[in-house]
């Protein structure tokens, strides 16, 4: 019976995930074309991990704001400009566009894999 309700709350918890997830209008890209839009001035880089670890492996042109703060900074961000999205693994960052995407921002993109598999 426990077997059967943890099968139950894995298979709700994913279909919320795709539910909630980046959704429609969120591009995701790996961090090979993440990096060949460090040049373009209609790019802008958001790591959405803690100040902690973001102290402790960061990529220089991706400024911090942390997922737990994002909705109160969007301010900062240029919602006419692209937003390229990174985290550590990809889910919190997969959060961040979605919030991006109903705060109005049209072109967002969450790199796949976050830092784990930057190169």
């Amino acid at each position: 019976m426990e077997l059967l309700l943890i099968a139950v709350i894995v298979i709700a918890g994913w279909f919320i995930y795709k539910k909630v997830g980046p959704g429609k209008g969120v591009t995701s890209i790996t961090s090979e074309e993440a990096k060949r839009k460090f040049g373009d001035r209609n790019v802008q880089f958001i790591d959405v991990r803690t100040p902690g670890e973001y102290k402790g492996q960061k990529v220089k042109q991706f400024k911090n704001m942390p997922l737990n703060e994002l909705s109160k900074r969007t301010k900062e961000l240029d919602s006419n400009k692209e937003v390229v999205v990174i985290c550590q693994s990809g889910m919190r960052s997969s959060k961040a566009c979605g919030e991006l995407k109903r705060q109005g921002f049209t072109s967002v993109s969450n790199v796949r894999g976050g830092m784990n598999m930057w190169k």
